[in-house]
Parts: structure tokens; sequence; C-alpha cells
């Protein structure tokens, strides 16, 4: 135990941090679920946030920022810095801890705080979840410290309130008793208002680290980068005659990871090599060979036939295992490639390899993938879902697919690959967009809302 966490035990923290004259910081304290080392978009946009407004008075931001968060995991220690973040992480460390965080963490703030002369500091809820819960029960208890609700909710309005349940009339609170509410999207602010928020809500989407991705772009032409790149293509096994469909995303339902991998099905045997099969019939002759038998599923007959699309799924989550059985099922073993988690800094070595970024989303809060794969320059293929809405234009930046329908996943997909031209067209429009979700402009938006309520 670090003598840190022997303080935190006796209640007798201090942050010994200087808080007077010029330099005096202003406190945010903020309750999230989870935090670093989990990884999600919210975990990532709080990071970004904090280490670009977390430094001196006079030319950052002079923000002192304090996590509260679940514990977890019982590896991951009670207290650490990260980056410009004091985490004090609450519970047993096991999952658990995240029903027990609102009252731990307040009670975590309060001997936190204790002996400071700090006057209303910020309470910032990251979402409307448990750590939103512990972020109410804070205002509740200190009504005069200003409260900013964050939503980068990306579930859907049916299940969020399923898994609300029977604490639905708490759950409003955390939207009545908010004095500001940032959310990621239109559809977000939409969702604040309908469930209670009577205060200022403003959308300020998450962004992305472009300069890394700009930076990957302009050495991707040199020597050492394509090596590296040859070396990742070598190790999933990709040939050269391949092209790679990418998808970034959590293994969960709402992500539709299912519907990707049947497109990738239906694209496993063209036209051409079924004629080839029946000894050059026309196409149109095929089905009646088959008694009227859909297309798509005479395509499953044909398992020998070599796809010249792999599908790389970078990411983990609760579905993998269903998912490994749909891919077994279909016989597409050789065509799909399960990476696992991969470290925020390295996943832009994926979009390098990558011809097309593919998330057919059954719903979504921003989507901050897509403004990477834009970012790193690769088409992309979304739905039109949730806060997708308010940056994707269809035939201009990407593809619009339609929800659970793999036959036209597959059709927009096919139709980047084969069309040069289109595919230059959206990578553009696609990197134009991105100049507008830069992190350093989505943290100096989130700085003028801080500096509003510390000055109120």
């Amino acid at each position: 135990m670090t003598e840190e966490e022997k303080e935190l035990d006796s209640g007798i923290y201090r942050n010994d941090k200087k808080m007077t004259g010029e330099n005096k910081k202003r406190k945010v304290i903020i309750f999230s679920t989870a935090y670093l080392p989990m990884v999600g978009g919210a975990e990532i946009a709080v990071k970004e946030i904090t280490e670009r407004l977390g430094g001196d008075f006079s030319t950052q931001g002079g923000f002192d920022f304090l996590i509260v968060t679940a514990r977890l995991k019982r590896s991951l220690s009670r207290f650490e810095r990260v980056g410009e973040v004091d985490v004090f992480r609450v519970g047993m460390g096991c999952f658990l801890d995240k029903y027990l965080l609102p009252f731990l963490g307040v009670l975590r703030v309060v001997l936190t705080v204790k002996g400071d002369s700090l006057e209303k500091p910020v309470i910032w809820a990251i979402m409307a979840s448990f750590g939103g819960f512990g972020a109410l029960f804070l205002k509740l208890l200190k009504p005069k410290w200003p409260f900013l609700l964050t939503l980068q909710e990306g579930d859907s309005e049916e299940y969020i309130l399923k898994r609300v349940g029977v604490f639905r009339p708490v759950w409003k609170m955390i939207f009545w008793k908010a004095d500001y509410a940032q959310v990621i999207s239109s559809y977000l602010k939409n969702f604040a208002i309908k469930y209670g928020a009577k205060c200022p809500v403003e959308v300020v989407p998450n962004g992305a680290s472009l300069r890394n991705f700009q930076l990957s772009r302009n050495n991707n032409q040199t020597n050492n980068r394509l090596q590296i790149q040859n070396e990742l293509r070598e190790k999933l096994g990709i040939k050269e005659d391949e092209r790679v469909v990418l998808t970034v995303s959590r293994l969960v339902e709402k992500n539709g990871v299912d519907v990707l991998i049947e497109a990738i099905n239906e694209l496993k045997v063209n036209p051409s090599e079924i004629q080839d099969k029946f000894h050059g019939v026309n196409p149109s002759e095929i089905e009646k060979k088959f008694h009227g038998v859909n297309p798509s599923k005479i395509k499953r007959k044909f398992h020998g036939v070599k796809s010249k699309v792999k599908l790389l799924i970078v990411g983990d989550g609760q579905e993998r295992e269903v998912l490994e059985l749909k891919v077994k099922s279909l016989g597409l073993e050789e065509e799909v490639v399960f990476v696992g988690e991969v470290k925020p800094e390295e996943v832009v070595r994926y979009y390098e390899i990558a011809d097309v970024f593919v998330r057919p989303s059954r719903s979504e809060g921003f989507g901050n993938v897509f403004i990477e794969a834009m970012a790193a320059g690769v088409p992309v293929v979304a739905t039109d879902v949730g806060g997708i809405k308010d940056f994707l234009r269809n035939g201009e930046n990407g593809l619009v697919c339609e929800v659970n329908n793999p036959e036209d996943v597959a059709k927009k997909i096919k139709k980047i690959l084969d069309d040069k031209k289109l595919a230059q067209k959206l990578r553009e429009g696609g990197e134009e967009t991105a100049r507008d979700y830069d992190w350093d402009i989505i943290a100096g938006k989130m700085k003028g809302i801080l500096n509003g309520m510390t000055n109120d």
C-alpha cells in the first residue's frame, strides 16, 4: 500500500496544490462510472479534455481535476495520478463497485476536500449512470456547488429505460438538478430535454486526436512506415490481393458487428465466381437450378470460394463469444480476424491498412470512431442513427447503410471497394469533416463551459 493510499484509509488525504493568489486553480470533481485503464468514448473524452485544461492557470485553463470512479478490479490502485487528474477509485475491486459508487464516491469527496479553502467546485457527471447518481447525491448535499451533466450515452432509449427500471424517478433528478448540460449530439440534446433538463443544454461533440492521424498520413509513404504496415498485414494473415474492412467497436449488441459479419458473408462470392462454378451459365439462370432459392442463400453453398475481403474487428466485449460462433457457423474463419483490445494510441496502425471502415450501429450517442476513420483518410459506412446524423452526409463524406440489413451493408462496402473515384471523394469529404472535431477545439469549448460555471 502506497503512502497516499494509507492517507486515504485514514481519511486525512489533503490536496496540497497551491490554491491561492493568481495561480489558484478551479476545482472540478468528476464522477465517472469507469476511467482509465477502462477504455470507451467517455473515458477517452475525459482524458483528452483534462489533459488540455489541467495545466497552469496562465496557459491552459487552470482547472484542478479530481475523478471519483468505481475500482472494478483489485489490481487497480485506490489512488493515482493519471495525466492531469487525481483519480480516486472506490470499492472492493469487483463489479459491485459501480453500485456502491454513488455512496462511497460522495464519502470520498467529503473526506478529500476536508480542510481545503475551496469555494463552490464544479460537480461534473459523466453520463446519467452510476457516476451521475453520485454527482446528484453530492449536489443534494452541496446545493450551492454548480452541477455539470455530460451525456455520452450510446445505448438505445429503450435499453436505458429498462436498465434504470424502478429508479427512474431518482434518475430523472439527475436532469432536473443539473445547472448546465453538455451533450455530444443533437439526439442526446433532445433526450436530455425529454427527461427533464431545465438548464441550458449545449451540444459539444467528442473529437479525435487529428495530429496523430495527420502525422501518420504524412509519413505513410516512407519505407519505414510501409514496412510497419506490411508487418501488420502479415501478422494478421492479410494476403496481397485482399481488401481490408475495419471496424473498431465494443462487442455489444448495439454496435451491429453481427450484421457486419453477415455482410462479409454476402461478399464472400461474387456472381462471376458462381458463373464459373456453373461452366458459363448466365447468373440469371442460376436461381432456376436451385428451384427459386434466394441468391444470398446460394452463396452459402460455396464456402470453398475464397474471399478478396478481410474483416478486422478491433475491440472486445460481452458479445465476442457469440460473434465468434457466428463466424464459425458461416465458415468465415479465414475472412474474419478478431484483433481484440488495442491501446488507443495504437489503433491508428489499423486505420492505416484499412480500405473501408464500417460500423452498422443500431444506436449511437455520437460515434468517435467514425471521426477517427475520417481523420485517417478511410471511407466510412454507417447507419443514420443517433448522433451519426450530426456529421454523416451520404455520398459526400461517407455512405449510409440500413439498420439490420447485411445485404445493404455489403452493397455499400462493395460500392466503395469497386469505385476508386467515389472512395477518393469520401476520403476528402471525411478529412474535411474531421477538422471540425479536433480535441483542441472541443477542449476549448469545454473550457468556456467550465469557466462560466466557476465564475457564477
